[in-house]
């Protein structure tokens, strides 16, 4: 459980939302699942530009990727967890960043970028196209 902080003038357009406002849940639902993610046992509202999620993922991968989905939305200030299970490890990403930098500082190692890379897929889709703001989940094992 907790409070993520993502920028709000940042992120993929879903909806008719504006960058000034967060998109309807049943955009963010329909995000999600385009995505190929799993949202059962799920709920996602949204209050202004907070997205609340509640409910019991199917496991904790499941559980970060929906956060990062609906987080890093244009229009969306924060992600409130009310999940079972362990606390994320998020990173936000500045600018000059790379997934190798990312990877040296997260995971002491830059030649394990491709683990932050597959760690952020389906929402990556290319390990080189990663923006300041943009929110990625760092794996832990």
């Amino acid at each position: 459980m907790g409070l993520f902080s993502f920028l709000k003038g940042k992120g993929k357009k879903v909806g008719a939302a504006s960058a000034d406002e967060a998109p309807a849940a049943e955009d963010l639902k329909k995000e999600v699942k385009g995505l190929g993610l799993d949202d059962s046992g799920l709920d996602i509202v949204v209050d202004g530009d907070k997205v609340k999620i509640t409910g019991e993922a199917k496991d904790q991968e499941t559980k970060e990727k929906v956060i990062l989905a609906v987080g890093n939305v244009e229009g969306v200030a924060a992600v409130e967890d009310e999940t079972p299970g362990d606390e994320p490890v998020f990173h936000t990403v500045e600018k000059g960043d790379t997934l190798w930098a990312i990877s040296e500082k997260t995971l002491g190692n830059g030649s394990r970028y491709n683990e932050i890379f597959e760690a952020n897929k389906p929402m990556l889709t290319d390990p080189d196209k990663i923006y300041p703001g943009q929110v990625l989940r760092i794996p832990v094992k």
